[in-house]
């Protein structure tokens, strides 16, 4: 649904994916259709298998659906081609990855400013330094990946998500690689920049105390949407 505003954010209509498998088909994704607005902080859920993962690739446009189609702040991703979709995530989207992805031969800082710099930006180096500094990581600007804790790393890749100030920030199993009261303190700052920066914020997790803390749950079982609330 739409924030007071009436602003949508996401509108994805009757979206589905299917494979080859074996001379026939197997369908990942049934039709599916779901608004979210904008600031809104939601939570894709379901048990391994399910489609999560498929349903955030189709919505980041790293993916192209069977059917369906796909609006991200009233841009219909799948009539763009391969370098529009990319042009459009480096305008408006930030991803935060289980595994961190984080650039090995850069400094936090580096990795930090790198989408910065691909956009052309000026003050790619002061945005990069505020934005670990908001994360509490003003003292490791220098670190490289191998020299921080994964909770850090975390916290790198979240700083480098959030430092374009995207419409729309993407998070698949942003803990799944970090203990529990390390990803809780992960978490917390997601929300926390979520409110402070206005961001639509949704996340694919197995973990439900986390979707709880979500203002909506989109549930999957069998590539289809089974609640919405």
């Amino acid at each position: 649904m739409a924030d007071e505003s009436g602003e949508t954010i996401i509108r994805v209509e009757a979206l589905g994916k299917t494979v080859p498998n074996a001379g026939t088909g197997l369908t990942i994704l049934h039709d599916i259709s779901f608004e979210i607005g904008a600031g809104e902080a939601v939570a894709i859920v379901g048990v391994s298998g399910s489609g999560k993962s498929t349903l955030l690739g189709l919505l980041a446009g790293l993916d192209t659906p069977t059917g369906g189609r796909v609006r991200i702040n009233g841009h219909d991703l799948y009539t763009l081609d391969e370098d529009g979709r990319a042009a459009l995530r480096a305008r408006m989207v930030g991803f935060v990855f289980q595994s961190f992805q984080l650039l090995p031969a850069m400094t936090a800082l580096e990795n930090v400013m790198l989408p910065l710099e691909l956009a052309g930006s000026r003050d790619a180096r002061d945005a990069g330094r505020a934005m670990l500094e908001r994360v509490g990581l003003g003292e490791r600007l220098t670190h490289y990946p191998k020299q921080l804790s994964g909770g850090e790393q975390q916290r790198v890749a979240i700083a480098r998500a959030f430092v374009t100030q995207p419409t729309l920030l993407l998070a698949d199993e942003p803990t799944g690689n970090l203990d529990t009261a390390t990803g809780s303190q992960v978490i917390d700052l997601m929300f926390e920049l979520n409110r402070e920066r206005g961001t639509t914020l949704l996340l694919v997790t197995h973990d439900e105390a986390l979707s709880r803390r979500c203002d909506r749950v989109l549930r999957l079982a069998a590539g289809r949407l089974v609640q919405k609330e």
